[in-house]
């Protein structure tokens, strides 16, 4: 079983660009099929209304259980205060398995994390290049799956992706999908260090090829029990302790807690403005 954890669909509700205005999966099934992939895990194109958008993924995965897993998106700032009753329902009436959070919309916060502990729920977060926040994430939360995708950047961040690697080697809940990653080397050196159970494949699809990077993974030439670990079973793995329902209580303080605010430094603010 090859399984894509990491593929857009449904409408957006905007025009910026592909990635807020349309995720069609036509042509993406056709080139997964080709491929030999037999499920694929859908999230929400960007949308201001994730419970919306939820929804409509929702439907898709409804009409192929067989073939399709659900996460579901949330925006950790707009939806603060909503975030449990929006996982509950993906969970326990849609079987979404997984949350999944980007630092284009907001940062993630204590809430997400205190949901998804309720739920034993894995969290896809895109950080954007801030892989320093995997440090909190994971002594703050160790019992929960944190999956950063792209390797920590999309944009091809060098010095990022080198630096999530150094996370996914020492903390067993950081884990990173391979969609988007250009530079090989630094996957080889992912999984030298890191160990092959510490990375899940994915595609970034329906815009990013699935076959091409499916290649990505196959030109690591990993041993037959590695490469399934990287193919889907750590994803698998993941999504084995999910609580379909009565979840762990979620703490007061992260649903009605300050805001998080934006991520500077103080005492470095402070310095430059003596």
């Amino acid at each position: 079983m090859i399984i894509d954890c990491h593929c857009h669909a449904g409408k957006g509700d905007g025009l910026t660009g592909p990635w807020d205005t349309a995720a069609p999966l036509e042509q993406y099934m056709l080139r997964a099929a080709r491929a030999g992939i037999t499920r694929t895990v859908l999230l929400a194109a960007f949308h201001s209304d994730y419970a919306e958008a939820n929804r409509k993924v929702a439907r898709i995965v409804a009409s192929r259980p067989d073939r399709f897993y659900g996460f579901a998106f949330v925006n950790a700032d707009r939806d603060r205060g909503r975030v449990y009753k929006m996982v509950r329902v993906a969970v326990e009436r849609y079987g979404f398995v997984g949350i999944k959070v980007h630092r284009h919309d907001s940062r993630i916060t204590r809430e997400v994390c205190e949901v998804a502990r309720a739920y034993a729920l894995p969290v896809l977060y895109d950080v954007m290049g801030e892989v320093s926040i995997a440090e909190l994430l994971a002594q703050e939360y160790p019992d929960v799956s944190f999956i950063i995708p792209h390797l920590g950047s999309f944009s091809d961040d060098w010095r990022a992706q080198v630096g999530l690697i150094d996370h996914l080697a020492r903390h067993p809940n950081v884990h990173a999908d391979t969609s988007g990653v250009r530079r090989f080397d630094l996957l080889v050196e992912a999984v030298r260090r890191a160990g092959p159970e510490k990375l899940l494949f994915g595609s970034d699809g329906p815009w990013l090829h699935p076959a091409v990077e499916l290649a990505k993974i196959l030109e690591l030439r990993l041993r037959p029990g590695d490469e399934r670990l990287v193919l889907g079973g750590n994803f698998l793995r993941l999504i084995s302790r999910v609580r379909r329902q009565r979840p762990l209580p979620v703490s007061t303080y992260a649903v009605n807690g300050p805001a998080e605010r934006e991520g500077r430094d103080p005492w470095l603010a402070s310095t430059n403005h003596a």
